[in-house]
């Protein structure tokens, strides 16, 4: 699918989680012209096991809605009367994924007030991440929400560093809508890496493999390349590995590394560590932007993603619908995976998590419907049980391989275009 144009038609993608890879023996492509496939000398076959997916292992089925702004992300502050009110919101499926950054900039906003007191409107990423920004910076902080972790829009996703999934419609960009972007995205990596392999954060690399007939980048390096300035596109770290050295039904597979976040571990993190320095979490609706008069604190973060349709009139904000369906956990498969049969027209993915072996997923326009499509599940989960069932059993008596630690880090660009 066509990142830039998935909001305009509603249907399914994969989810992506191809990151910058490791290895023994990489083939390091950066293309600004489609490249020959390269030759291969054999090496010793990769041996993984095989995800076991059936119809009675799945367990359950879950519905997303990504606050999409076809002009991206707001980040900027206005008053409302006394009130300082900074917005931050609209992140699509990158929400995750830039929600650090965004909180710290938001947060250095409201350094301008001399009042030391903050609320957050929301309990999601954003709002969460915000809050632990402020705190740093000395405010007493309030959150107001409807909702708190297990039960955010935050909790749906699957998640993953994709900074630029369903993010922007290019059309629609400026020079400072990008600045803006770029300093997010270098901030929250920065925040994610430390975080990676902490104890209780469910952040941590995870080796991700795509398995392809056609191993050669895209012109350009691929969607949303344009969001770097072509002096600083790496092109993306990738581990091709030829016919016979990996399982999967085709004949290559592009190993890379993928920085991944578990939900439910990381946002009961956030909301642990938020508590523990002093915060304190409300259970409040607010109608109108004149309910927010009645708060104490001066300062006031807008962090309600799809809340501010209604809140602040945000009528650019429309749902970019994401579906979900989860197999029971199967902790010996530890890599992320992705790819189709010859005959068939959906994409085949699993991401590994402690809750549950990830299946699928979709990308909606306008639907706010939070009941799964059932043509939709079937689809996914007949399409991983048969390409997941092609794969080559491991080899009797060898050790199977597992993600390495990263051995350097994947430079920043190597995210863009890479799906939640």
């Amino acid at each position: 699918m066509d990142r830039r144009h998935f909001f305009k038609t509603g249907g399914m993608a994969l989810a992506g989680f191809g990151l910058a890879g490791c290895g023994p023996k990489k083939v390091i492509q950066t293309a600004p012209t489609r490249q020959a496939v390269p030759a291969f000398a054999p090496r010793p076959a990769i041996d993984l096991t095989p995800p076991r997916i059936t119809w009675d292992r799945v367990i359950r089925t879950t519905i997303g809605l990504r606050p999409h702004r076809d002009s991206g992300f707001v980040l900027k502050g206005m008053k409302f009367d006394d009130k300082t009110v900074i917005h931050d919101y609209g992140f699509g499926g990158a929400g995750m994924s830039l929600a650090w950054g965004c909180g710290a900039m938001a947060a250095d906003m409201a350094l301008e007030q001399g009042d030391r007191r903050a609320a957050v409107l929301g309990c999601g990423s954003p709002g969460l991440t915000a809050a632990r920004q402020l705190q740093r910076r000395g405010f007493a902080v309030t959150i107001y929400t409807l909702a708190v972790p297990p039960y955010t829009t935050s909790n749906m996703s699957s998640a993953g560093f994709t900074p630029t999934a369903g993010l922007v419609s290019a059309e629609q960009r400026t020079p400072a809508w990008d600045a803006q972007f770029r300093q997010a995205a270098e901030i929250s990596y920065r925040q994610l890496q430390l975080l990676a392999g902490a104890p209780g954060y469910g952040v941590y690399w995870i080796d991700n493999y795509n398995a392809t007939d056609d191993p050669t980048l895209p012109v350009g390096g691929g969607p949303d390349g344009d969001l770097v300035p072509e002096h600083l596109r790496t092109g993306r770290d990738r581990e091709v590995l030829g016919p016979g050295e990996h399982p999967f039904p085709t004949k290559y597979a592009i190993r890379t590394q993928a920085l991944a976040i578990e939900p439910s571990i990381y946002l009961d993190a956030l909301v642990r560590d938020f508590l523990l320095f002093g915060g304190k979490i409300v259970i409040r609706k607010f109608d109108t932007p004149r309910d927010l008069m009645s708060l104490n604190e001066p300062v006031i973060i807008n962090c309600t993603g799809l809340g501010s349709k209604t809140l602040f009139n945000d009528d650019e904000l429309v749902p970019i619908r994401g579906q979900l369906t989860v197999c029971i956990p199967q902790p010996e498969v530890h890599y992320r995976a992705s790819g189709r049969l010859l005959n068939s027209t959906i994409n085949a993915s699993i991401n590994p998590r402690s809750d549950g072996l990830v299946i699928g997923n979709m990308q909606e326009r306008g639907n706010w419907s939070l009941e799964p499509n059932e043509e939709v599940r079937q689809q996914n989960v007949s399409a991983a049980i048969a390409f997941f069932a092609a794969m080559r059993a491991p080899t009797g008596g060898v050790r199977l391989t597992r993600s390495a630690p990263v051995r350097a880090t994947p430079s920043l660009e190597s995210f863009y275009g890479e799906e939640s």
